[in-house]
C-alpha cells in the first residue's frame, strides 16, 4: 500500500465514523424511538454541537469525493512523491482540524482547515499531471 494509499483509508474510515457522536445525541435528545423515527419538523433539535457535526460530516462527504479519486488516479498511474504522500497526510489532518473546529463553532479556524485540505487537493491534480 502506498503512503496516499494509507491516507485515503485513514481518511475514508474517519469520514465513515462522523455519524456517531451525532446519532448518539439524536438518542440522547429524542430517545432511541425517536432516533429511528423519521424525520419531522417536530423533532427536537440536536445540540448545537451535534448539528454542526453534521455539517462537518457532509462536508468532509463532499470533500472525499474530490481527494478519493485523485488519489487513486495517482495510484493507477504509479506516481508518488514526498510531495503526494505529504499532501495526503496534511488533508487527512487538515480534516481532522476542520472536523475539531467546525464542531466547537470556531468560524475562521474552519475556514482555514477547509483552504489547507483544498490546497492539499490542488498538489494532488498538479501531480496526476506531473506539473509537481
Amino acid at each position: 500500500m502506498t503512503r496516499e494509499l494509507f491516507w485515503l483509508t485513514a481518511t475514508v474510515i474517519l469520514t465513515g465514523l462522523l455519524w456517531i457522536p451525532y446519532v448518539l445525541n439524536r438518542c440522547q435528545v429524542r430517545g432511541l424511538s425517536g432516533a429511528m423515527a423519521n424525520p419531522s419538523r417536530n423533532d427536537k433539535p440536536h445540540a448545537e454541537w451535534a448539528t454542526r457535526l453534521m455539517f462537518a460530516h457532509d462536508n468532509a462527504v463532499e470533500n472525499l469525493v474530490i481527494f478519493a479519486p485523485l488519489v487513486l488516479i495517482l495510484a493507477q498511474i504509479d506516481y508518488s512523491t514526498k510531495w503526494t504522500a505529504l499532501a495526503c497526510a496534511v488533508y487527512f489532518w487538515s480534516r481532522v482540524a476542520h472536523l475539531i473546529v467546525y464542531t466547537l463553532g470556531l468560524p475562521v479556524f474552519r475556514t482555514l482547515a477547509f483552504t489547507v485540505g483544498f490546497l492539499a487537493q490542488a498538489v494532488l491534480a498538479l501531480a496526476i499531471f506531473q506539473i509537481l
